[in-house]
């Protein structure tokens, strides 16, 4: 399984951020390392989430909720999940109003990891 690197985050969400708009830059740093901590973390020997799907879920959740960007911490948060489902050779069959929808109801809390994850598992495609 690949993995993104916090600096390839960064990276992408400054891309992000010229492209739509908005304050770059990082509002909390413990906040971001927390997410990524937390989504590819190893305790005891065993991974809180093994799958791509779990992670890339994980990833989705952690970085829209915990709000580490100054701004776009949404969109930075759907973006990663389909990176990272796509450098593991997945893709998503859904449109942009079902992202946007998505990272509109994660950050207003109507939407859960689990959530998350039935909405990978439903879309995901495999390539």
């Amino acid at each position: 399984m690949i993995i993104l690197s916090k600096e390839q985050i960064l990276n992408l969400h400054s891309q992000l951020i010229k492209k739509f708009g908005g304050i770059d830059g990082v509002r909390d740093e413990g906040l971001l390392e927390s997410a990524l901590n937390n989504s590819y973390g190893v305790y005891f020997g065993l991974e809180n989430y093994p799958t791509v799907e779990e992670k890339a879920a994980r990833l989705a959740y952690s970085l829209t909720k915990n709000h580490p960007f100054l701004d776009g911490n949404k969109r930075i948060g759907v973006l990663i999940m389909l990176v990272f489902l796509e450098i593991n050779k997945m893709e998503l069959t859904c449109n942009n109003e079902q992202l946007t929808d998505l990272g509109l109801k994660i950050a207003a809390s109507l939407k859960s990891y689990e959530d998350i994850l039935e909405f990978i598992n439903i879309h995901k495609k495999v390539f």
